[in-house]
Order: structure tokens, then C-alpha cells, then sequence
């Protein structure tokens, strides 16, 4: 059975509102702030040197300066890459946040996370393991339990063993047919799906085998009435602004 769950908001600004400003990165959490979002999702990495930082990709061309692989750089050289002039030029010099910068915006500004593992290849049982610990330690009370999520079954099991009392998503683009075992083997209490590849029959058995659904990234506001329609408990959204109404 699905583990204690945590009360996430049906709305969740994908990279915080990733629609206006560079994603990933703390300007993107002050305009989901602004534009009425309660809670954000974010990817989180290692760096060559074990520092959690904000970042989607396994390279840090596309939303940076930089150039090269993330666990191939130490923090030192990605500290002053400018992750916001790819974005627009009013973001210029933007930084690549840590975590732990992160988090401090957070409390700052009250929103709730959805703190994604996404390990560089190689790397999976041990992002989950320090991103886990680095939660338990510098997590505020201030704030609702953060919801942990991932496609790698080894980071969330890495994370379950290090702080079993926050709860997790099991991340997958479709949904398989040993969903049921994968969940309860890594007891997670959620999955997060591609809204693309889900259907309503799908979303029934596991709302009544108890899990959460949340479905990525969805920006049109019909789709997003027709998914809450079917059921889902959630969506991770580019524009919080447009799903306000909802």
C-alpha cells in the first residue's frame, strides 16, 4: 500500500515558472511566487566535487554559458556561469543555483517543492543518497514536506533509505504494466506521468490502488480541465498563471 502522502496543491510550476523566466534557477521561483504558485518542481544533480545544484540537463550547454558534462565540473566553474542570457537578456548573469540557495528562497517566499533527482548517468544511488540528507538537514519546518520524485528507481530507493519520512513520486513517461509492484517495492505514495500517454482507465486503477497522479508538463488550459476531469490529483505546469481559473 501507498505510504503516508503529503498535501501537494493540484498546481506545480514545472522548473518554477519556466514559461517566463530561465528554469531552474531562483528567478523562476520568484516569478511563480508572483504569479500565484504555491508550490514548484526542480531537478537537482551533483557536481564533479558533490555539490547539489539546479540543473535539467547532463550537460551544461543548453542553460548556460558553460560547456561540458555536470559531473565532469566542479561547483567552483559552474558558480559563475550565467544561467539567464539563453533565456532573454533581462535574466542576464542569472546564477545556477545550489540546493541550499534554493531552499533559503524558498522559505523566503513560501513555496512548497517537488524536488526531482535527476542523477548524471552513473551517478544515481548517490544524488539520492546526498540530495536526501542535504532535505533532512536544511529543509524548514516553515515549510510543507517536500515531495521527492525520479526516474531512477536506485535514487529513490537511495533516498527512502536516508529519509524515509518524505515522501516520493515514482517518475515514468508511460505507465507499465507492473506499475502496482514498482510503486510498493520502492514505496513510493505517487506517480508522475507524461499527460501525453496517460488515459483514463490507467488513472482509475491507480487512484483506487490508493496512489496520487500528477502528469507533466501540461500548458494548454483545456487539456489540463479535461485530465482534472478524469481524476488526476495534479499538474506540473510552465505557466501557473494560465491554470489559476482551474
Amino acid at each position: 500500500m501507498p505510504t503516508v502522502g503529503v498535501d501537494v496543491p493540484r498546481i506545480i510550476a514545472h522548473r518554477g515558472a519556466s514559461g517566463h523566466a530561465p528554469e531552474n534557477t531562483n528567478a523562476a521561483f520568484r516569478k511563480a511566487a508572483e504569479l500565484g504558485a504555491t508550490w514548484v518542481e526542480f531537478d537537482a544533480k551533483l557536481t564533479r566535487d558533490n555539490h547539489a545544484i539546479l540543473m535539467h540537463d547532463d550537460e551544461l550547454d543548453r542553460t548556460t554559458n558553460g560547456a561540458g558534462k555536470v559531473a565532469e565540473t566542479d561547483w567552483a566553474d559552474i558558480s559563475g556561469l550565467d544561467a539567464g542570457s539563453w533565456y532573454a537578456g533581462e535574466f542576464a548573469g542569472e546564477p545556477v543555483p545550489t540546493l541550499s540557495s534554493t531552499i533559503g528562497v524558498l522559505a523566503e517566499l513560501g513555496l512548497g517543492a517537488n524536488v526531482e533527482i535527476k542523477p548524471c548517468p552513473g551517478r544515481e544511488a548517490e544524488t539520492g543518497h546526498m540530495v536526501a540528507a542535504q532535505l533532512v538537514e536544511e529543509w524548514p519546518a516553515s515549510l510543507p514536506v517536500p515531495l521527492i520524485s525520479s526516474f531512477s528507481a536506485d535514487s529513490l530507493v537511495a533516498a527512502r533509505d536516508v529519509a524515509p519520512q518524505i515522501p516520493r513520486a515514482f517518475l515514468a513517461r508511460r505507465i507499465k504494466l507492473d506499475w502496482n509492484e514498482q510503486l510498493s517495492a520502492l514505496k513510493c505514495n505517487a506517480l508522475h506521468t507524461n499527460h501525453k500517454y496517460i488515459n483514463a482507465v490507467e488513472l482509475g486503477q491507480l487512484r483506487a490502488a490508493g496512489y496520487a497522479v500528477r502528469v507533466y508538463t501540461v500548458n494548454d488550459v483545456a487539456r489540463a480541465r479535461e485530465l482534472f476531469e478524469w481524476g488526476v490529483d495534479g499538474i506540473i505546469t510552465d505557466y501557473p498563471d494560465r491554470m489559476a481559473a482551474i
